[in-house]
């Protein structure tokens, strides 16, 4: 049976094969694998977003991000979610976004990704709803979740098929790939490979939040020079380059992880990963053979000095075994054919 899926980004940051955030490639991975498998994907994303399917554009937000901003965009959303459900027999909506809550449809059959934490999101939404599915990413993520709390099994991330075929020459610098806000963590990665006197590579976006501009301004360019570089956001292929080729990658966040696609796709292109044992960082890590768990950044710069010795064809491999794209895409179509099927409510009707 064919389906039409409506999928829906967090409004603040682009889908695409370039996309910087987790979610947002996820979104993207799946926007692809429906249109690959002959459903129809419709996919509401701020203006430069990319889809397969066809992309309903949210006009992008100018300036900080600040709670008026929200209320308007969130808003907006909802205009377009109605629109699309007015005009389309839609089968199933995913939301993907950390605020899916304040657009969400009250009657359509809806399933919503947690990406993100669960302590980040309202303590409603984890209460029984009709038509409203939810999971997570990861067991990690999944164990943390409210004793009582209504969620399908988790799903676990993969990475595109194209990292798996990537080969380069290894070089001396590590790379982290990252959000630059306070919760990454980037700074001390950068602290790190100054004390082990190694090149880091750091590809991101600095999202126009003003706790996030304020840490890139105070915390992370104070500490950058020749050798500990600021590259902004990568496109796809220089990411996979750049990944292919480092030593290490550094996922360095204080926060509890969900999944780290980060990670998944350093592991693909053959590179270690170091990371704080936060969240699903020990689920994702085989310590001491795909890369190595620390616990401050002393250990992080003997981690950076051995990551060189680690076997990168077990990191491959590995990686093709857990973090496939196509397990993580024929679970999702599965479960969109499920849910499709047990929905009971109009499938026209926006609350």
């Amino acid at each position: 049976m064919a389906l039409t899926v409506l999928s829906v980004a967090y409004p603040f940051a682009p889908v695409g094969p370039d996309a910087v955030g987790g979610a947002e490639q996820v979104l993207s991975a799946l926007d692809r694998a429906l249109v690959r498998n002959g459903h129809r994907s419709i996919v509401i994303a701020c203006e430069g977003s990319k889809a397969a399917g066809e992309l309903v554009p949210l006009a992008a937000q100018v300036g900080t991000i600040d709670d008026s901003v929200r209320q308007r965009t969130w808003e907006a959303v909802r205009r377009l979610i109605a629109a699309v459900l007015e005009r389309e027999r839609v089968d199933l909506v995913h939301l993907h976004g950390i605020d899916f809550h304040a657009y969400l449809p009250e009657r359509a059959p809806t399933l919503a990704t947690l990406h993100l934490p669960l302590d980040w999101y309202p303590d409603w939404i984890f209460a029984p709803r009709p038509n409203l599915w939810l999971h997570c990413v990861s067991e990690a993520q999944h164990r943390t979740a409210p004793k009582d709390a209504a969620l399908l099994p988790p799903i676990p991330n993969g990475v595109p098929r194209e990292l798996f075929r990537t080969r380069q020459r290894m070089r001396d610098h590590a790379i982290a790939l990252s959000r630059i806000c306070p919760e990454k963590g980037i700074h001390m990665a950068i602290q790190a490979c100054r004390l082990a006197d190694v090149p880091l590579l750091i590809g991101g976006q600095v999202f126009p939040y003003e706790a996030h501009e304020r840490y890139f301004r105070e915390d992370v360019a104070p500490l950058l020079d020749s050798r500990r570089r600021f590259l902004g956001p990568l496109g796809f292929a220089r990411k996979r380059r750049l990944l292919a080729s480092a030593r290490c990658a550094i996922v360095p966040s204080l926060v509890a992880e969900t999944s780290s696609l980060t990670a998944m796709e350093a592991l693909a292109c053959g590179t270690p990963v170091i990371a704080f044992p936060h969240g699903a960082m020990p689920e994702v890590i085989e310590h001491g053979r795909t890369g190595f768990i620390v616990k401050d950044i002393s250990e992080m710069v003997q981690a950076i000095t051995a990551a060189s010795s680690l076997d990168r064809e077990a990191c491959r491999k590995v990686a093709w075994e857990r973090f496939s794209p196509d397990r993580m895409e024929q679970r999702y179509l599965s479960l969109y054919h499920e849910l499709a099927l047990t929905a009971t409510a109009p499938r026209h009707a926006l609350g």
